[in-house]
């Protein structure tokens, strides 16, 4: 079976195609950052939590917050894989998404614009393809 990228049924290109694609990369996000993130990931992402409680604990195993991090990246990545059709896309999600979400747990940054940065990474996405900067082969 194959899979069709929404990018690939977004007929023409501009600001159209960019809003259509950006909205379904949002929903995309809602959904990778709340039901399917859940609560151990939530929790386990962040160095700093008491993530230990999740195995009966009183500390995490060692890293534990670098494999969650990770886990929850490489989820909105596939989100991203699966809208646009563009596995470099895909990458560039992981990485941004995991420093943008390190930076929160850091307390460098807060929930507020932990989540205006990923909608303004899925604003770039947007256009980057429907303007041809980039296409999906």
């Amino acid at each position: 079976m194959n899979i069709i990228p929404i990018a690939a049924l977004v007929s023409g290109t501009g600001w159209e195609a960019a809003l259509l694609l950006f909205f379904a990369m949002i929903i995309g996000h809602a959904i990778a950052d709340y039901p399917m993130q859940g609560a151990f990931l939530a929790k386990a992402k962040d160095r700093y939590s008491d993530s230990g409680q999740l195995f009966g604990e009183s500390h995490p195993p060692k890293g534990l917050w670098i494999h969650a991090l990770t886990a929850h990246s490489l989820v909105h990545a596939g989100a991203i894989w699966l809208i646009t059709g563009s596995p470099l896309l895909a990458a560039i999600e992981t990485l941004l998404h995991w420093f943008i979400d390190f930076a929160k747990c850091e307390g460098w940054t807060s929930f507020t614009i932990d989540q205006l940065l990923h909608i303004v990474c899925k604003a770039i996405y947007a256009i980057i393809l429907s303007f041809g900067i980039m296409t999906v082969t």
